[in-house]
């Protein structure tokens, strides 16, 4: 098994092109020598990343260019529709851009349906890797199953690739601290508030994106305004309460700024909500769209005695966050 520390990244170029996205395999055009991977992606982490980069070598080194498949909505929406535990750690939107970043020429997303679970594993290597895509080199992570019932394996690939003329590799387990990096450990982390435990698993800060709503405008009464997020994809994880320190994008704007989860207990909170504050901010950004990265958890939410209490806890906060975020 590698641990980060080994994971070499290669010096080839990432971007050739902008990522162009197929939501269909209607229209997808044809490539003379395509490198693929497959697999839903969730959170595009640093075993992710591995395979990508493994793609990207592939295609360097054979001319080709990479194509990665991945699904929507997320399959277990689909096979176990009853199951209301799922939590992910992308929208669609961010997997995409998390995507391109990683330098990969084709992102097909496919729909994922009750028929097209139920397409064997030889189907889907016959009709949307072969005739759709024309696969010559297949990589493929850990333990990667697919097909009706998870029927296809490394082994299975292994044994038909010959027969349709591409190639396959797969890549380790990869480890970070000794631990198996997974979509489902990172997810363990951030329910923890662990968030900058969960970066070192990503390769890259979590990150939430929503909406600036109006809330009850309590905070700008005593000196610390903030955008209240609200988060259209009902599946995406939104980490424990608490604190945080974070960045802020809004536009082509990056400030830094201490994010609150939870019920504002302080102040009679309605609900769980999510609030910036940004610093050196003031303009009016209703309705717009932002994301924040989250760097470390200050504390967890608490209840003071009175708002003069808060005020000296949030300064505190100030000064811990612009801390963690390296600002003088």
């Amino acid at each position: 098994m590698l641990g980060l520390g080994l994971v070499v990244y290669s010096a080839i170029p990432y971007f050739r092109a902008s990522m162009q996205v197929h939501r269909s395999i209607e229209g997808f055009p044809k490539i003379q020598n395509a490198i693929v991977t497959q697999g839903t992606f969730d959170g595009v982490h640093v075993a992710h990343q591995v395979i990508l980069q493994q793609l990207r070598e592939i295609a360097h080194e054979k001319n080709g260019e990479t194509v990665v498949i991945t699904y929507d909505p997320h399959p277990r929406t689909i096979l176990f529709p009853d199951d209301h535990g799922l939590e992910l750690l992308n929208s669609l939107d961010e997997k995409i851009e998390l995507l391109s970043k990683e330098g990969i020429d084709h992102l097909l997303i496919l729909p994922f349906t009750t028929a097209f679970s139920r397409l064997s594993s030889l189907e889907f290597i016959r009709d949307i890797l072969m005739k759709v895509i024309g696969t010559k080199y297949l990589v493929i992570g850990y333990n990667h199953r697919f097909g009706k019932n998870r029927e296809g394996s490394f082994t299975h690939l292994k044994e038909i690739g010959p027969a349709y003329g591409f190639e396959i590799k797969e890549i380790l387990e990869q480890d970070i601290d000794q631990v198996s990096v997974s979509s489902t450990r990172i997810r363990e982390a951030l329910r923890n508030g662990n968030v900058a435990k969960a970066a070192r698993f990503l390769g890259h800060p979590y990150v939430l994106t929503g909406t600036v709503i109006h809330g009850r405008e309590l905070g700008r009464t005593i000196g610390y305004p903030t955008a209240n997020i609200f988060v259209s994809s009902p599946l995406k994880l939104i980490p424990a309460d608490g604190v945080y320190a974070v960045w802020v994008k809004i536009a082509s704007i990056t400030r830094g700024g201490m994010l609150n989860i939870g019920n504002n207990p302080t102040i009679e909170g309605k609900g769980r909500s999510i609030e910036v504050n940004i610093f050196d901010f003031s303009e009016m950004i209703y309705n717009q769209s932002i994301s924040v990265e989250f760097v470390d958890k200050l504390r967890n939410e608490e209840k003071f005695i009175n708002l003069d209490a808060l005020k000296t806890q949030l300064l505190n906060d100030k000064l811990q966050a612009m801390e963690a975020l390296k600002i003088p």
